[in-house]
């Protein structure tokens, strides 16, 4: 329970650092929201804005997570009815979304990584359980900034996360840092790619590795496909 918690805790951190403004069309996610709250709020079904973002599971959203909440491209939704000018309902048979608005697989936008620290990925990244990557190596390794970017967040105040280091890239993209023995940069410190930002520990964990993570517009994406091949 307290896992989830610090989970829940640390997507709030991070949708916040990186809250950028998103476009018309589409809604960021906040702490409490639900996909037929955010349905109902733009007049849409549940089942458009699921089909729009090819959602796996509804009932699983992210603080922070951006969704499309109106039809791409100016398509019809498939709620049942189109209401016309005068306000009279008519009837309107569903249409498939076109194919090409289906969102795409990766982000629009791409960030190229350096490897956080050396070691063995002992756990990798499944969107579910693990929001993430785990490298595990022996304790003082030095953990670098795998970008350049700004310290957000430098502190242990997130249960389950130990001593850990959030950095902002650009409008869109961070990186998150968990578990260090010591951290040497401060929050607002610019770090240049490559920089030595911590050294790897076990702090609110059972073993040695440095927990690393990668989000985009708030919502976590899978850090390997951002690095190099090992």
């Amino acid at each position: 329970m307290m896992k989830r918690l610090a989970c829940a805790s640390l997507l709030a951190l991070l949708a916040a650092c990186g809250s950028a403004p998103v476009g018309p069309g589409f809604y960021r996610v906040e702490r409490g929201d639900t996909l037929s709250k955010i349905a109902r709020s733009n007049r849409q079904s549940v089942q458009s804005i699921v089909r729009w973002n090819n959602l796996a599971n509804p009932d699983s959203i992210e603080v922070g997570q951006v969704l499309r909440v109106a039809p791409p491209g100016g398509a019809a939704s498939t709620s049942g009815a189109v209401r016309s000018s005068g306000g009279a309902s008519a009837s309107a048979a569903p249409r498939p979304a076109p194919a090409e608005s289906a969102p795409p697989a990766a982000p629009a936008s791409t960030i190229s990584l350096l490897w956080p620290a050396d070691g063995t990925v002992i756990r990798r990244f499944d969107g579910a359980n693990s929001k993430g990557i785990d490298i595990s190596a022996a304790a003082g390794t030095p953990v670098i900034a795998a970008a350049p970017g700004t310290v957000v967040y430098a502190g242990n105040g997130l249960r389950g996360y130990g001593n850990l280091l959030i950095l902002k890239h650009n409008a869109e993209y961070l990186t998150a840092y968990a578990h260090n023995r010591v951290l040497l940069v401060k929050e607002g410190e610019s770090v240049k790619r490559g920089e030595k930002i911590a050294e790897m520990g076990d702090t609110d964990t059972d073993r040695v590795m440095l927990h690393f993570e990668l989000r985009y517009q708030g919502r976590s994406i899978d850090p390997s496909r951002a690095l190099p091949p090992r």
